[in-house]
């Protein structure tokens, strides 16, 4: 089937550069005495960092998986930022060898020639390589002759998946279809006439494999349509077009033999990553609770006593996880005068006191929170929770926003990472605010939180514009 084609060229593209970049340090070292380089050091043992080199490509292949769809098509700025990610991760692993054996004979100018050299020649194997090894492994002899049954609209809606499938052998044969299509509906494939003409365009065309574009046919029509495929030897596929019936990506799972499909995945609702992530949490808010929490309280204190006298925390109920809500916990950073609490702060507001204002854009606030997180209402890394008047108002701007609450709020998540942080002025904002934090729920990890946790860290230093 043509996803395995896909998938095996993808990882044979993989396995080609691994080897081709781990095979260019030994033999650029035997160019470098004809140029005008310093010499390498005699005796100098290049194969720990062959080793490492190998080990890093093979660790840096998740990014080509990630562009897997496109790699045979990728433009020159995709092959050149694919190849900066991964001479990344070869960097990292060839520096860390040489102050692990510190290794005063091997050249520095020879590692930093070889890093530049190799992130060009991985970049030209990229935008090379996929389409010359897609054009050896499914030539013309492994074609696979392709009818497509059902509505020409839904066949147009493949049109772009038709047209870059070509590398791995798609071969439109034609349309079978009850209704004649359109002009621009046979320009994707050849009208070749009524469902019932099936048998025989199969006989006639050699055809490789037969895709079924709609669900609706009635169960009789489908079961003819099986029947003819496994009578001639040809494949039969069914193309799930929900996804655009919905306008929502779908995504299929399999539990007790069942097969469903879903709107969300939500790697969370496994017990083993809540256990991961909870331990995660804890490792981080019991120190800072315990060491980090209370000399900040006294020096926040002492602040508040000169600058706006009143209670130390700020304690409202904020939406939680499943929408039930919970008293969070910051620093206050507003005079003790009555005001509104639903208004949310803007750039200058008069009701922040000045350091307040340095709490708020060093985000030292929110660090009560991990009180929270210790108790269990909150996590490190996740979405930020919001007045309940503020979801309610949210959620009639966009209809996916209650889908935050599948997990635990967080004193820090993706979307403030990516720079949406603070007051909401704009729909737009609040969209891809809401996009960023169910991007996280889907997809989910350890290394997610990690990294997002080292982001946020370094904004605390050096605080974005969005912080105020």
């Amino acid at each position: 089937m043509f996803a395995y084609r896909q998938r095996g060229l993808v990882t044979l593209h993989s396995a080609v550069v691994c080897g081709s970049v781990t095979a260019f340090l030994p033999v650029y070292s035997l160019l470098v005495p004809y140029l005008p380089l310093a010499p390498l050091t005699e005796g100098v043992e290049l194969l720990p960092y062959c080793v490492a080199i190998f080990f890093a490509m093979a660790a840096s292949s998740g990014a080509i998986r990630k562009v897997s769809g496109t790699l045979h098509v990728l433009s020159s700025s995709g092959a050149l930022a694919l190849a900066a990610q991964q001479i990344a991760y070869v960097a990292a692993a060839i520096f860390t060898v040489v102050f692990a054996l510190k290794d005063q004979g091997m050249s520095r100018l020879f590692l930093g020639t070889y890093l530049l050299l190799a992130f060009v020649f991985l970049s030209y194997l990229h935008s090379h390589l996929p389409s010359g090894l897609a054009r050896l492994l499914f030539p013309e002899r492994n074609r696979l002759p392709t009818v497509f049954v059902g509505s020409g609209e839904s066949l147009e809606d493949l049109d772009t998946w038709i047209s870059s499938r070509g590398h791995i052998g798609i071969k439109p044969v034609g349309l079978l279809s009850d209704n004649e299509p359109t002009r621009g509906e046979k320009a994707v494939a050849p009208y070749l006439g009524t469902m019932h003409k099936l048998e025989e365009v199969l006989k006639e065309r050699a055809v490789a494999q037969v895709i079924l574009l709609d669900w609706h046919l009635p169960n009789e029509e489908i079961e003819k349509i099986v029947e003819a495929c496994e009578q001639e030897g040809v494949r039969f596929l069914i193309h799930n077009n929900y996804t655009a019936r919905f306008a929502r990506e779908m995504t299929p799972v399999e539990e007790g033999g069942r097969h469903f499909l879903v709107m969300q995945t939500e790697p969370l609702e496994d017990p083993v990553n809540r256990a991961t992530k909870r331990l995660l949490d804890i490792a981080i808010s019991l120190p800072v609770c315990l060491i980090i929490l209370p000399p900040l309280c006294l020096l926040v204190w002492t602040m508040q006593r000169i600058q706006a006298p009143g209670p130390l925390f700020f304690n409202r109920p904020r939406g939680g996880q499943n929408r039930k809500p919970f008293n969070m916990f910051k620093f206050r950073s507003m005079y003790a005068v009555e005001h509104d609490i639903n208004k949310q702060a803007t750039v200058g507001d008069s009701r922040i006191f000045p350091f307040g204002k340095l709490m708020r854009k060093t985000s030292i606030d929110e660090f009560p929170q991990f009180f929270n997180v210790l108790k269990g209402d909150m996590s490190v890394v996740g979405p930020r929770p919001h007045l309940p008047q503020h979801d309610e108002e949210f959620s009639k701007i966009t209809r996916t926003y209650h889908g935050r609450a599948f997990v635990k709020p967080g004193i820090t998540g993706l979307a403030q990472v990516r720079g949406y942080r603070g007051e909401i002025t704009e729909p737009h904002k609040l969209h891809r605010r809401v996009y960023w934090d169910l991007y996280y729920v889907s997809r989910w990890s350890l290394w997610l939180d990690i990294r997002i946790i080292f982001t946020t860290a370094w904004q605390v230093i050096r605080p974005p514009e969005s912080a105020y």
